[in-house]
């Protein structure tokens, strides 16, 4: 019978001899907690961290994807009042939503900062 079970940096398998450890794959660092007090429990909240960057990114790309849209509503209304004021409302529900995003966003940064938790690790 064999058992897998984490430690920070490495993946230990427990043999019923009692033989083997495996060290975790070097990419795996990102996710691994270290072992000292200050990146306990890090894991998480990278993740928390790249969920919300890529939330982000996805509306960021709807957005564009929608004020487009809305501007060929707008070149192609031909003077009708009707479809201008549909690509208008378009237009400000797409900002009004830009607004929301980027609020959510900054008002998660200001609560980890608060809580003293690391939630956006900008590496590129």
């Amino acid at each position: 019978m064999m058992t897998l079970f984490f430690k920070p940096g490495i993946v230990h398998a427990a043999v019923t001899d009692g033989i083997g450890t495996i060290d975790a794959p070097s990419w795996m660092s990102r996710w691994v907690a270290s072992s000292s007090a200050q990146d306990k429990g890090q894991g998480l909240f990278t993740f928390i961290s790249v969920f919300i960057n890529l939330a982000t990114i996805i509306a960021g790309i709807y957005l564009v994807i929608q004020l487009i849209m809305a501007g060929y509503m707008y070149m192609s209304a031909n003077g009708d009042p009707k479809k201008v004021d549909q690509a208008g409302l378009k237009i400000t529900q797409s900002m009004i939503g830009l607004i929301i995003v980027a609020g959510a966003v900054t008002l998660a940064s200001v609560i980890g900062r608060i809580a003293g938790i690391s939630l956006f690790n900008f590496s590129f």
